[in-house]
């Protein structure tokens, strides 16, 4: 299966001065997967690597073969993706705007009928659990469910390196573990939700709305 790993942060430095703090956890997230999942494959979608600085268009606003070819692109991997790892830290107790702002420009048809999975973090001791509850509602409307487990890593910029590996001292069993409550989740339900949608395309059963809001209005 095909996973593809969302980093919601464009800082390049975050308090206490690690480079990029969420770049070692999106690595870290990586290099589990690739120890304990290795038969699928993950892809890394940095915010960075994205040109996202003209007025807000969004990918299915533009007429066929007229979007940008990089959003062109990631709506191709998004709707080939089987499953989403959604990595953000906290912003005034809701998910990363980078984060925000990157999904904001797909629409739900290409993350529907498919599993997520919410990883967060920061520099304190919270973990970033609350953005984590604001991101169920936004992964829930886009269609890619989140699995109930979550992972919210408290001062991570104590407990990985630059490269993803833990630093010394950690516990590393313990947060194998942990990390895997939520992946495994996630891999039971993209097995599951991938098996379905070959046998049932959910488009031919369940109606969305193709030319106005309105068409989701009760009579």
């Amino acid at each position: 299966m095909k996973y593809l790993l969302f980093l919601g942060t464009v800082r390049e430095s975050t308090p206490p001065k690690p480079a990029r703090l969420g770049l070692r956890v999106a690595r870290a997230c990586l290099m589990h997967l690739e120890a304990f999942q290795s038969e699928h494959e993950v892809e890394l979608i940095d915010p960075m690597d994205y040109d996202l600085s003209a007025p807000f268009k969004p990918h299915f606003s533009y007429a066929n073969g007229q979007a940008p070819k990089q959003l062109d692109e990631l709506a191709e991997k998004i709707k080939q993706a089987d499953a989403y790892i959604m990595v953000s830290p906290e912003y005034n107790h809701t998910m990363s705007p980078a984060l925000s702002h990157l999904l904001n420009y797909f629409g739900s048809s290409l993350f529907s009928y498919k599993p997520s999975v919410i990883v967060t973090y920061s520099a304190g001791q919270w973990g970033g659990v609350r953005a984590a509850m604001s991101m169920r509602g936004i992964l829930s409307e886009l269609g890619c469910l989140p699995v109930s487990a979550m992972t919210n890593i408290p001062k991570a910029q104590e407990v990985f390196n630059e490269d993803g590996s833990f630093q010394e001292g950690q516990n590393i069993e313990r947060w194998h573990n942990y990390l895997a409550r939520g992946f495994l989740q996630l891999e039971w339900w993209a097995q599951a939700t991938r098996q379905h949608r070959e046998e049932i395309n959910p488009d031919q059963v369940i109606r969305a709305f193709k030319k106005d809001p309105s068409q989701r209005n009760a009579p």
